[in-house]
């Protein structure tokens, strides 16, 4: 049994080799730029207390929110929230999963002064600096009147 040796150089395979490696290895590193959002193994955590506020305007209790709607935003140029949690039974919360990067973290409380019996809004803009970083936010605390 005897082989034929193909000239491979009539049908130019080795340019388009080599222009596929280097556009497979462009497209791989653009690919594995992450942006902030879900897709990581960070997590923001925080908890919500509520201050209950007499008519005297002084604090007359303290307690967990609980079922109260926290809201997050990936990255910085979106006005619009990307994710919603409701808080447990001990007024804690988190966003699991996501990507390093900034977001910002917000919720209402409820408020005397503001217009037309708006709420006001709450926000906490933090960094995950790293893959697997679990950022603790501070206590947010809100007003229930």
């Amino acid at each position: 049994m005897s082989f034929k040796k193909i000239n491979y150089s009539m049908f130019n395979i080795k340019k388009v080799h080599t222009g596929s490696v280097y556009l497979f290895t462009l497209l791989f590193i653009i690919s594995c730029t992450k942006s902030p959002g879900v897709g990581g193994q960070a997590t923001i955590k925080g908890k919500i207390i509520v201050n209950n506020i007499n008519a005297l305007g002084n604090v007359s209790a303290e307690y967990d929110a609980q079922e109260h709607d926290v809201y997050i935003i990936y990255g910085d140029n979106n006005n619009t929230f990307d994710d919603d949690v409701k808080t447990s039974h001990d007024g804690t919360f988190e966003f699991k999963y996501l990507n390093q990067g900034n977001y910002e973290v917000f919720t209402y409380s409820e408020c005397l002064s503001c217009p037309n019996g708006q709420d006001s809004l709450i926000k906490i803009n933090t960094t995950i600096g790293s893959r697997n970083e679990t950022v603790i936010l501070e206590d947010i605390v809100i007003a229930n009147y």
